[in-house]
Formats: C-alpha cells, sequence, structure tokens
C-alpha cells in the first residue's frame, strides 16, 4: 500500500514487554530513599532480558526494601520477617522453570533472617537476591541494625552502638559452597545495572549488597562516599562487573581483581579504609542444591504418585 517491500518490515515479536509490563503501584518510598533507584534498574532487567511477567517471581519478607514486590506487575511473595530465601527457595525447588528474585533488607537478611542467609548460600539455588543495605531499621523509624557503624545513634542506641557491625559480603564469602558475591551502589546507575544483571546471569545464588541511602535516619551515612571518588575501590576484570569505560575514570581507586581469587576478595571484604564495589567472586561450578530436585532426577508423575500410594499403604489396615 505504502510501497514498502515485504523485507522492510520488521519482524516484531508478538509479545515484546516494555518497562510498563512491569510496573505496578506507584512506589511510596521516601523522595531521595535509594530503593527507587534499584526499583527501575530491576525493571530495566526484567525489560532487556524480556522475562514473561508471568514467570517471573519477586520474593520479600518485611522492612522498606521487602515492598518492592509490590511494585513490581509479576507475582510476589510478601511474607514474614527474615523468611524471603526459605520460600524463594521453595519457589526455585518446585518450580525451576521460574525466574525468581529476592529483596531484602540488613534487619530483614542480617538479623533474624541470619540462618535462612547462612543456608541460602550453601544451597545455591538459582536465584538473584538483593540486599538493600542501608545500616538502619527504616520501615519501623530508625533502629540500629546488625550493619550499623559502631557508634551510631538510633531509637535502640541514643548513646551510639556498642558492637562493630557485621559485614555482610565477608560473611557470605565464609559459607560454604559460596558461588557469586558482588557489591554496589544505588547512586551508580551503570554500574548498579550491570552488577544485577551479571548475577542474574550467573548460574547459581547471586548475593548482591547494594549500599543503599536512607534519607530520613542515615541521610549523612554515605555522603562522604558519594562526593568523594576516593571513598570508593572499584574492582575490574575481563571477568568481572562490564561497565562503560568511562564509569573507571569517576574512581581514582581502581584495582584488577580475578573473581575466581576467594581469598584476595576475602582480602578486599575486610577493606575498612574503602567501599569496594565490583564482583568480588565467582565459582559457576559450585553444587546446586535444585540439580537434584525430583525434575531433575528424571522421576515421572507416575512413579511420584506409586511412590505416594506404596507410602500411604504402609498405613492402611
Amino acid at each position: 500500500m505504502f510501497g514498502l517491500k515485504s523485507d522492510c518490515v520488521l519482524d516484531i515479536p508478538e509479545d515484546y514487554y516494555t518497562l510498563a509490563d512491569y510496573e505496578s503501584a506507584t512506589a511510596r518510598w521516601c523522595p531521595g530513599c535509594g530503593d527507587h533507584g534499584i526499583l527501575t534498574a530491576v525493571q530495566r532487567l526484567c525489560s532487556e532480558k524480556q522475562l514473561p511477567p508471568e514467570k517471573t517471581v519477586f520474593v520479600s519478607g518485611i522492612g522498606c526494601s521487602s515492598r518492592l514486590p509490590h511494585y513490581m506487575k509479576t507475582y510476589g511473595f510478601h511474607g514474614l520477617h527474615g523468611r524471603a530465601l526459605p520460600v524463594a527457595n521453595g519457589i526455585k525447588f518446585r518450580r525451576p522453570d521460574l525466574h525468581v528474585f529476592v529483596a531484602t533488607g540488613d534487619g530483614d537478611c542480617c538479623s533474624i533472617g541470619t540462618a535462612h542467609w547462612i543456608h541460602a548460600i550453601r544451597y545455591n539455588m538459582n536465584i538473584t537476591v538483593l540486599l538493600l543495605d542501608n545500616e538502619i531499621y527504616g520501615l519501623t523509624k530508625g533502629q540500629a541494625s546488625p550493619t550499623s557503624n559502631k557508634g551510631t545513634v538510633s531509637n535502640t542506641s541514643p548513646r551510639g552502638s556498642q558492637l562493630p557491625p557485621i559485614n555482610p559480603i565477608q560473611t557470605t564469602l565464609g559459607v560454604s559452597n559460596v558461588s557469586f558475591v558482588a557489591q554496589t551502589v544505588d547512586w551508580n546507575p551503570a554500574h548498579l545495572y550491570a552488577t544485577i544483571e551479571a548475577g542474574y546471569n550467573h548460574p547459581g545464588l547471586s548475593f548482591i549488597r547494594v549500599l543503599q541511602r536512607c534519607p530520613v535516619f542515615q541521610k549523612d551515612l554515605f555522603q562522604t562516599t558519594m562526593s568523594s571518588p576516593d571513598a570508593i575501590t572499584l574492582l575490574t576484570h575481563k571477568n568481572g562487573i562490564q561497565v562503560d569505560p568511562a564509569i573507571t575514570k569517576i574512581y581514582k581507586n581502581v584495582v584488577e581483581h580475578d573473581p575466581s581469587d576467594i581469598n584476595q576478595a576475602r582480602t578486599l571484604a575486610g577493606n575498612h579504609d574503602r567501599e569496594v564495589i565490583g564482583l568480588l567472586y565467582q565459582n559457576k561450578n559450585a553444587e546446586r542444591y535444585d540439580d537434584y530436585g525430583a525434575h531433575n532426577l528424571g522421576i515421572s508423575p507416575e512413579d511420584k504418585m506409586r511412590a505416594i500410594h506404596k507410602e500411604l499403604d504402609k498405613f492402611a489396615v
């Protein structure tokens, strides 16, 4: 009709997902909260990877960060405090076809959820875990968290917290069968997205700690880190987080780090002089517990039913 040749017509997929396909309710985080940028990065990832919303699940516990599933137009599970990881493991174990993400906070993961955190790392099931760490309990209005720096003044520590904080990266790197550990910041969108993308592409559990601003209860926490490039060490490597070379020009401290070297990763994670961003460790060959589910053992539905009936018959009169 318009004089166009048939071979000039674009072959557009019938189902193409845009950012709008992953946008749900308007986010109710405070203005300036780092969670807004993290949500945008996650929605972009889903669109770039063309993840079907009906095949994507976001799981969370309790906290400001745990509201993220409400703002994703995918399946979501907003559960109990600290219990996001076992729920996510259960979903992935029974439904390996789903893309499973976890949004958790420093209180949700590193306090009440610590036992689940450790075992989830060891199980190494194919899920992407985002630890949104603002080093404070925000939803309950400003109590010191396990990652709060010593001396943090809060509702529960009016004279300053007395204990040194947990280092989530160091802790995770010390767990048996760990396979992917990275750290990024919410105020560098390019590095944030590239890190989440690398975690999603990893065949196993990817643990990503995001240093996240809280403009209400920790408004000064990352001011120095944001304003001074000297306060951050950027890790680079051909097998690390791949970002635009211009990003490396922002930071004066750039270290070539092989992410297969777990001992060096632990050393870098223990550096208290600067925050480290990049891929600290990756092992694509670590054992995965979801590889041993019934769906991967070749057990047919008929065999499963026979096994169930055999067990039930033991109780028959």
